[in-house]
This record gives C-alpha cells, structure tokens and sequence, in this order.
C-alpha cells in the first residue's frame, strides 16, 4: 500500500493510499484548545521536523457519550480537549480540484469530522473532488457566550475553529491536490447553521465559494440569551461572574457534567439548544440571516434544502411523547416562538402534530427564508429530499439526516440500520453526489442527466429527491403562506 505524502506550512504528513484514493487522517489544524487556550479563539498549530503519520483520526471534542453507538458503531473514539484535527480523501494524482469541506452536524453539542457516516472516499472518487472534514469545539466549549466576562474569553469559538481550519485549507489544501480558490463548505442540520453563521461572519469572507446547506436555517441567540446560559452554567458549576477565570482551571469533565445538567434543566429534553452560535460584535455581529439579506454572502452560490419528514426523527410514534400540549409548550420554546396554536390547528392532534411543524416551520420554512435573504446577492438551488424505505422503523419517511448516507455514498450506513441496497437506492445516490459535486466544481448542481434551474420568487423551482429525482415549482404553496405567518 502507498503512504503518500504532502507537504504543510508546518511539515510534511504521510497518509495512505487505498482504491485509488490518497487518505490524512488526523491532521492539527490549530493547537490544542486546552489550558489558557480553554474559551479562546484558536492559535495556530505548532510545526514539526520529520514527517508525521496521519493514518489515524485524531481524538473527538468533549460530547455526551455515544451509548447507542449510532455516531461510532464500530469503535469508541477517544475524547479530549486536543481536538482540532481534520481529515483530507483525494483522488490519486489529484491536482487543483475543488474542495468541499464537511461541516458535522449534532445540534452544536456531538459529533465529529470522524464518524464513519462521513468518509469522504466514496465522494472523492465519484466526483473528483478534494473532500475534507473538521472538528470543532462542541456544547460549553464551543458556544458558551463568554466574552462579555473578560478573561480573554473569546465567544462563538466553535465557529472560529471552523474558520481556522478554512484558514489551513487556503494555506495548504494545494499540497494535497486541491484549489484553494475553489472550496465549498457543506453540512447538515448544526453544520449547516454554522454555514449560515459564516455566511456571516467578516472572519470567513475570502475563505470559502459555495456553500450547500443541508437541513439547518439560519440560528443565533440574542446576547442576553447567550450570556444569560454563560451564567446559568457558572451558577451550575458553583462560580460567580466576579471569579470566572476559574473555568480555566476545572477538570473538562467536570464542565461537562455540569453542561448535561443545565440542558435537562432548561430544555426538559425538547428539541431547543441552549448551546448555539450568539450575536457577538467581535465575531459575529449582526443575525446570520439579516446579514446575507445585506450582502454578506454576494456572489457566493447558494445550494439549500431540507427533507420532507424533518421532524419524524425528533417526535416518534414508538418513543414516549409528551401530551400535545406539552409538546406545542416545547416547540414555542425552542423555536422562540410565542403561540403556536393557531398553527396546530392544522395538523394532526396527535404526535405528528409537533413532527410536522417542526418540518415545517423550523426547518422548510427557515429554508426559505433564508433563501429569499440571498436572492438578489447571488444564484440559489432549493431541493427536497422526500425518499423513504417501506417498513423500516425509523427511514420510513425522509426524516432529518436521512439524506446524508446518499450524499456521501456510504451505503454500508445503510446495510448497518437492516436495509438492502436496491438499485434505486444507488441511483438516488448517484444523482445527490453528481449534483453536489456539480456544484463544487461550477457553482451549479446542474447535471447533463439532471438538469436543475436556480430558485426564484416566481417560480420557486425545487429539486425533489425521490424514487425518480424532479423539479416541481412552488410546492405546497399553501401550506408555504400558512407557515411564513409564523417567521418573524
């Protein structure tokens, strides 16, 4: 086997070669975040002599345990402040291709660039491209608003290490067959809010050329929302504002023993994240979505969509669901929104209800919304995602990250939840990678097999992804004016 090598701004690493495709795993990107690093924007990592073994993944941002073992079914990886490492699969030979950089998703709180779901082989191969995935901080370490404390601290950090990591990739991404003129980042329902987030961020600009939102609107705390979570988790951990510099010199568990409890706390297991990206003036000053609709993101081609049974995946008819009540009182909280009632009466009263308006309001119509925020700064592809596979327990429907396995091409994922792969499963997968890739390498997801016009407020065409892949304009337009009553 071959162990390629490449060289970085801070030495050179070896990888592997396998079916074609050259593989890093593990590379720094940043220093470890630990010590007086802890709550701070990232540094650069130190160089090394000699070249470094990247064959391995590097360790995964401090996160609630995988217990079911559905982001690590094979192995449990090793937890650590030390972190920031990102993963590079490029074709054999490669040379100035376009990068996509995976951004993972776990509603700021898990995940890593390193979940099996995520090897970016399949991808790279299929349509030769440069794929790259990232770590970044998670839950306390990533989106505590702490700045407002002094100390140093830094706000929105999880951001900045996406940032920097954008930052190596422009540096270095050449030495392993990429074009650092031409890289878009993608991700999924967390990872595409960060999207929207640095869409916004002056920090990002210059950094990336397309973006591919999967399931995820725009999403930021005011700043008393943030600093009012900073100080509950202090409270939590027995410190006051004055002595704030004593999270400096807590063990990490004990942060995130103390994070597990706030989210039960105020959350009461409904689907709200006390652990997201805040308005900040030093990094990110003004709501994702108000600053592309002001030009933030001009010029960056935007391909956005959401799946049709989002929120099945959150409210399920085999899991214990609160009464309907509840469930509305939930939603309100987590999507700030004051009274949802008149929303509810039309969908059903039962557990569905809840399912089908987090779909939709939360997740297709802050789609749209975001969207129109773009129109008039830059091209914009709008798809649906709608397959679902008979009598299986939970992608009966297109619930939310259903999509992900096809996009990347990984259909032992699939093979791991009981399914047998048909033909149309694969053809389904080929359409999503062509039209992704498409977009990589021309800002358009447009294909010879697919062709895809761009979103518009006339037509609204979308993609829908399905046993047979379509461009259906304005779907359910009704159900579309009913929701945007509710956007603010």
């Amino acid at each position: 086997m071959r162990e390629p090598e490449a060289a970085t701004i801070y030495g050179k690493v070896r990888g592997i070669q396998d079916h074609g495709i050259n593989i890093w795993r593990g590379i720094p990107f940043a220093a470890p975040p630990a010590g007086e690093r802890r709550f701070r924007a990232p540094e650069p990592p130190a160089s090394w002599d000699g070249v470094r073994d990247c064959f391995a993944y590097g360790p995964v941002c401090h996160q609630p345990p995988d217990r079911k073992g559905t982001r690590f079914p094979e192995e449990a990886p090793v937890y650590d402040e030390d972190c920031l490492y990102l993963n590079v699969w490029a074709p054999a030979g490669a040379e100035s291709l376009p990068v996509m950089v995976w951004i993972h998703g776990g509603t700021f709180l898990t995940g890593a660039g390193s979940q099996p779901l995520f090897d970016g082989a399949a991808l790279a191969l299929s349509g030769n491209v440069v794929v790259v995935s990232v770590n970044y901080r998670l839950g306390p370490f990533g989106f505590l608003h702490l700045a407002p404390l002094g100390n140093g601290y830094s706000s929105n950090v999880g951001l900045l290490d996406q940032i920097a990591a954008l930052e190596w990739i422009r540096g270095n991404i050449a030495g392993f067959g990429g074009d650092p003129q031409r890289v878009t980042v993608f991700g999924e329902s967390a990872g595409s809010m960060s999207i929207a987030a640095l869409l916004a961020m002056p920090a990002a600009r210059g950094l990336l050329t397309g973006a591919i939102m999967q399931s995820g609107p725009s999403q930021a705390f005011r700043p008393e929302q943030g600093e009012a979570v900073a100080l509950a988790l202090l409270a939590e951990l027995g410190i006051d504002r004055a002595n704030a510099g004593k999270l400096l010199e807590l063990p990490a568990e004990a942060i995130m023993e103390a994070a597990g409890r706030l989210v039960q706390r105020l959350t009461g297991g409904s689907p709200a994240m006390i652990f997201q990206p805040v308005i900040d003036p030093l990094t990110l000053p003004e709501e994702p979505i108000r600053a592309v609709a002001n030009g933030s993101a001009a010029g960056i081609p935007l391909l956005i969509g959401t799946n049709r049974h989002e929120g099945h995946y959150f409210f399920r008819e085999d899991t214990q669901v609160p009464a309907i009540e509840e469930s509305l009182k939930a939603l309100q909280q987590a999507l700030g929104t004051p009274d949802l009632s008149g929303l509810a009466a039309h969908y059903p009263a039962n557990w569905e209800g809840p399912a089908g308006i987090l779909t939709d309001l939360f997740f297709w119509g802050g789609a749209i919304a975001f969207v129109e925020s773009q129109l008039e700064h830059g091209s914009v592809y709008m798809y649906r995602f709608d397959w679902g596979v008979e009598e299986h327990p939970l992608l009966t429907r297109a619930v939310h990250t259903a999509e992900i396995p096809y996009v990347f091409g990984n259909m032992s994922h699939l093979r791991r939840l009981g399914l047998a792969i048909s033909p149309a499963m694969k053809s389904l997968s080929s359409a999503m990678q062509s039209a992704w890739t498409s977009f990589a390498h021309q800002g358009s997801p447009d294909t010879g097999k697919l062709p895809w016009p761009e979103y518009g407020l006339t037509e609204r065409a979308t993609l829908i992804f399905d046993e047979t892949a379509c461009v259906v304009k304005d779907p359910d337009p009704e159900k579309r004016r009913l929701v945007f009553k509710y956007i603010s």
